[in-house]
């Protein structure tokens, strides 16, 4: 069951505490769990895991491909080894070394990508990863996933530990709103309708999921009904509940911290293109390179809001029969 929420506010917790914490449980019930770390075990939050099982974490230093086809060893030794740093070098930097070694070689490989799009904030545009999910989207045999809080994270670890296979994990590493109850339960690969209405539908993922909700919000006002969901799987995308929101609702709007292509809105667009197509529009950075600053300025300078997934609702609408 999930449940929202009564009031969403920033956490306590931040979202790399979250999961240190879910991948400490996991390594408590399977000794085959290792991490692999290039030297941002501060900034991934990963210490409290070398802390738990310090024969099990490996700091190799800043040497990303190597840590990425170490970690192919390691799963051909039949250990499940976690890979740790920055969402840009998690994706851009050794994209060769996750296709050869880990996903045409079969094995059981999770890369973490830490300061996912916007939330890279001060550490600007060189670090902020906006194509990270349309590049390992193409890979074949690889699952990719955005938990959007904590209680999310901490619902999806444990399955994301015990699959066999690829995994992309993305996420903010510092702090976040929290969206969902305690005790929540997600699915990989199955969306969750987290809001109903009969209008149109918000199709949102990690940050953007609470900036679609406050978009809902916005719109009832004038009296528009809007569904979200959560997408937070993004391969394999939940097909099917994206040609039910499109049948029931007949208009769509995608919502991602992240480059508009290839990512989610391209995902989506692919389903209805080869369903029935209805509007559409897309929220996301629309094909630029990150820059400096806050967060919230960074969300308004890319149209990441919910004022501007609001307008792109209106939009869309005006063009639905």
């Amino acid at each position: 069951m999930v449940k929202l929420c009564k009031e969403i506010k920033v956490s306590p917790e931040e979202m790399r505490a979250a999961y240190c914490g879910a991948l400490i449980e996991e390594g408590k019930k399977n000794p085959k769990v290792v991490t692999v770390d290039c030297d941002l075990m501060n900034s991934c939050g990963t210490k409290g895991f070398m802390k738990a099982f310090p024969d099990r974490a490996f700091n190799i230093g800043i040497q990303e491909q190597n840590a990425c086809a170490m970690a192919g060893g390691l799963s051909a030794a039949g250990l499940i080894p976690f890979v740790h740093t920055f969402a840009v070098f998690a994706t851009r930097r050794i994209y060769d070394q996750i296709f050869l070694s880990c996903a045409y070689a079969g094995k059981n490989v999770k890369i973490v990508g830490c300061d996912a799009g916007v939330s890279a904030a001060f550490n600007g545009g060189t670090h902020m990863a906006f194509e990270d999910m349309g590049i390992m989207r193409v890979m074949p045999d690889v699952t990719i996933l955005e938990p959007s809080d904590p209680v999310m994270m901490r619902a999806l670890l444990p399955q994301v530990a015990e699959t066999y296979g690829v995994f992309y994990l993305r996420m903010p590493r510092k702090t976040v709103y929290q969206i969902y109850e305690e005790g929540s339960e997600f699915t990989l690969g199955k969306a969750e309708i987290i809001r109903e209405g009969s209008d149109i539908t918000l199709i949102a993922i990690g940050l953007e999921v609470r900036q679609a909700l406050a978009a809902a919000d916005i719109l009832a006002a004038e009296g528009i009904s809007a569904r979200v969901v959560d997408m937070f799987t993004l391969k394999p995308v939940d097909a099917d509940c994206i040609r039910k929101c499109a049948a029931e609702t007949g208009a769509i709007v995608t919502c991602e911290n992240e480059s508009i292509i290839g990512g989610l809105g391209s995902a989506v667009a692919e389903v209805l293109v080869e369903a029935d197509p209805v509007p559409m529009g897309r929220i996301g950075v629309r094909d630029e390179f990150g820059e400096v600053g806050p967060q919230s300025y960074l969300e308004e300078r890319f149209g990441l809001t919910a004022a501007h997934i609001a307008d792109k609702a209106r939009e869309v609408l005006a063009r639905k029969k």
